[in-house]
């Protein structure tokens, strides 16, 4: 899984480094703030792969576990498919939404509206990924995953640089190259699944009135907490819109810095979404404790590693990703922040994974609403006066804050159990 979520980011980081190289930044000012507003749906509702890499590495542990495991499955499934169907039919809405919120200047507009207009049809494919990868994960199949990943992420270069460069294209290649991607990864997830559960017959009560209450609730309370993580990720950037198109573009770059982290710590945080969840199927206290203190050293582990790496790389990563000498000189002077990030937020992605495997939604829900409302805004309110910079500010004490009250929730569930 680690192998897998550190090429993820490669599809942004090679998107952003294309757009860069394009002769005029509101390309990529304006394909980033698209791809935003299409990302923030994806990962709000990324409780469909939370939900189900609990719920199938429970089933991985219970007595019937080939049954359950295939019920966790095509209620995942269901479920994807009509969030997904439901994108596209609302797409005109989400776009008036997003350009309202943002606020760009008619260039970015222009280009933003022709990537979002293509790239929001891959919807149905990027939601039904996001189920296939959690029940993927739960059964522990994380060499199918990673194989599925590195395809999809060098389908997806390959396609763009064909596009782009060889085709003549612009922001609407990039966006085309990662719809393909998307439903390329899914055929190869579904091909996976369904040779793993197969010759389960599906049953109608696995949809039945009691089953999609058990669903509701816990997508519910993971829903909730998405939302508050996505409202604070989605205001970094179009406040950071809002002081212009050179902040806009910075945070493009920045936030390539977090995507690298997050992804690449959330690897070890899925590994112990699956084996936490599978000691609670089998009701192993002490199998859960010691998978999440072994995660946590880790987790530690490569928080120092990301660091290092930003300290001695930082400033390539930046002249990699843009050409633009003004977007570059701005940029660097937050290199110190980028050092500082997975030491303060490589605890929430782990404890993140922790209640994942124990389904344990509204603890999750709690504390991502508590670091928002309480840390992130207020962080950012009284140091607004320092400009853009205040809004990395209030991430890294939000990111802190979110370990600090997991890691706190944790301590006091294992006390009362």
């Amino acid at each position: 899984m680690i192998l897998a979520n550190i090429t993820t980011p490669l599809l942004g980081l090679v998107d952003t480094a294309v757009l860069g190289h394009m002769s005029v930044p509101a390309m990529l000012a304006g394909a980033s703030v698209g791809a935003l507003i299409l990302t923030q749906i994806y990962w709000v509702c990324g409780f469909l792969r939370m939900s189900s890499t609990g719920l199938s590495a429970q089933a991985k542990g219970s007595e019937n576990a080939h049954v359950e495991s295939a019920k966790v499955l095509w209620q995942t499934i269901i479920v994807a498919l009509v969030l997904g169907i439901l994108v596209l039919v609302l797409q005109t809405p989400i776009l008036q939404i997003g350009l309202a919120l943002t606020n760009p200047n008619e260039e970015v507009a222009t280009h933003l509206q022709h990537y979002f207009d293509t790239r929001v049809w891959g919807a149905p494919a990027a939601m039904l990924n996001l189920a296939l990868v959690g029940w993927l994960v739960g059964q522990q199949r994380t060499r199918s995953v990673m194989l599925i990943q590195i395809i999809g992420n060098l389908l997806n270069a390959g396609l763009d640089v064909l596009f782009v460069f060889g085709l003549g294209f612009s922001v609407v290649s990039v966006a085309l190259a990662s719809v393909f991607t998307e439903y390329a990864m899914v055929i190869l997830s579904l091909a996976v699944a369904l040779k793993h559960v197969g010759g389960v017959q599906i049953s109608s009560a696995w949809f039945n009135r009691a089953a999609r209450k058990v669903i509701l609730k816990l997508n519910g309370d993971m829903l909730i907490r998405n939302l508050a993580l996505q409202a604070c990720l989605a205001f970094l950037t179009m406040q950071g819109a809002r002081y212009g198109e050179t902040s806009a573009a910075v945070n493009a770059i920045l936030m390539q810095f977090f995507v690298l982290i997050a992804l690449g710590l959330d690897g070890i945080a899925y590994g112990v979404e699956a084996l936490v969840g599978e000691a609670k199927g089998t009701q192993d206290k002490q199998e859960i404790n010691r998978r999440t203190y072994q995660g946590l050293l880790w987790s530690s582990l490569f928080a120092v590693l990301y660091s290092i790496v930003f300290y001695i790389a930082g400033e390539e990563i930046i002249a990699t990703l843009t050409q633009h000498i003004s977007i570059i000189d701005a940029a660097t002077p937050y290199l110190p922040l980028m050092v500082l990030l997975p030491m303060l937020g490589h605890w929430c992605f782990l404890y993140d994974g922790v209640f994942v495997g124990l389904t344990r939604a509204s603890a999750m829900r709690n504390t991502m609403v508590i670091s928002a409302l309480f840390v992130f805004f207020p962080v950012w309110y009284f140091t607004q006066h320092q400009g853009n910079v205040s809004l990395w500010y209030a991430l890294l004490a939000f990111l802190l804050a979110r370990g600090v009250t997991l890691g706190w929730s944790f301590y006091r569930m294992d006390k009362l159990a």
